[in-house]
């Protein structure tokens, strides 16, 4: 058995281990940020009310500087109007695109943050890049729990487990929760395709063996998304859908197209994609577990903003 076959056949077994009719069926709750094209989800136990936060949102704006909790206090209004008791706050990768709003949620509902043992790596790529100090510690230590592949945790009376899926970064997580999948960055709605590949320590061919593994669980698995833009020709946004529709039609690696057809595909695509628009302020918070920088002399915090270096 090669190693490809040997996850995906893992993955098959963590989608068995993760459904039981005995089990509940997970309550999701998207809540989406169309400043940032993000999704951030409040999912649950619907017996036990124990729930986890996935990917939350800190308002930014890159004008002035100014931050906010808009978005998370949202997401606090849901889990105390419901009753839940937030366990866990996870994060499916360092995020490109928005900043993390964990540790403030994390000071209201409590929870432990969790993100992948190879946060390290992108912490010591982007440490060097804005030349973070001694005072910066590049092991993870930033977050409460760091996740392996294949690590398990529950949810109540729920299963989750964490899957590795690199490529769009060498440290991103998917969480299949129960019949519901979380991927992160990986792929998007089956009109859209695909995440981009090109950061420091992504790679077209690790993400495509690392879609293929999400695809092998099975067709009838909810899989929400963790952006949406709108595909051409589309006029609201989305980010629920299944397998089954990702394996029939996703545009960039529904069944049939090859490691080969896509990597060129992916290559080229990212050569056309300028950078996102929040990649430096974001990166240098995400790397840190959420955490602002701490006020300087004055009592202001700042952002570095390295020239000519990207």
């Amino acid at each position: 058995m090669t190693n490809g076959d040997a996850a995906l056949a893992q993955a098959a077994e963590i989608a068995r281990s993760c459904r039981s009719d005995r089990m509940p069926v997970p309550i999701v709750r998207g809540f989406f940020d169309e400043a940032t094209f993000t999704v951030s989800y409040v999912v649950h136990d619907p017996i036990a009310r124990v729930a986890a936060i996935i990917d939350s949102v800190l308002d930014f704006d890159p004008a002035s500087g100014r931050t906010g909790h808009g978005s998370a206090q949202a997401i606090i209004e849901y889990v105390k109007g419901r009753g839940l008791t937030v366990e866990w706050l996870l994060e499916t990768h360092v995020h490109a695109d928005h900043l993390s709003a964990a540790p403030w949620l994390q000071a209201q509902l409590g929870g432990k943050l969790a993100i992948s043992r190879h946060i390290t790596m992108v912490q010591d790529t982007f440490g060097k890049l804005f030349n973070a100090g001694t005072e910066f510690e590049r092991d993870g230590s930033q977050f409460d729990q760091l996740l392996d592949d294949g690590d398990g945790f529950m949810l109540g009376s729920i299963r989750a487990t964490a899957l590795a899926v690199p490529g769009h970064t060498p440290a991103d997580l998917a969480f299949v929760i129960g019949d519901a999948v979380f991927p992160g960055d990986t792929i998007f709605m089956p009109d859209y395709g695909t995440a981009r590949a090109d950061f420091p320590g992504g790679d077209a061919r690790r993400l495509y063996h690392s879609i293929r593994r999400l695809l092998a669980l099975p067709r009838e698995a909810r899989l929400f998304m963790c952006h949406d833009y709108k595909a051409p020709d589309r006029d609201e946004f989305r980010w629920e859908t299944t397998i089954g529709a990702q394996r029939d039609a996703n545009v960039h690696v529904h069944d049939g197209i090859g490691e080969d057809e896509f990597v060129a595909m992916r290559t080229a695509r990212d050569r056309s994609l300028g950078m996102p628009r929040l990649i430096l302020p974001s990166i240098q918070v995400n790397m840190r577990g959420g955490r602002l920088p701490e006020p300087e002399s004055n009592g202001t915090r700042y952002l570095k903003i390295p020239l000519d270096a990207v």
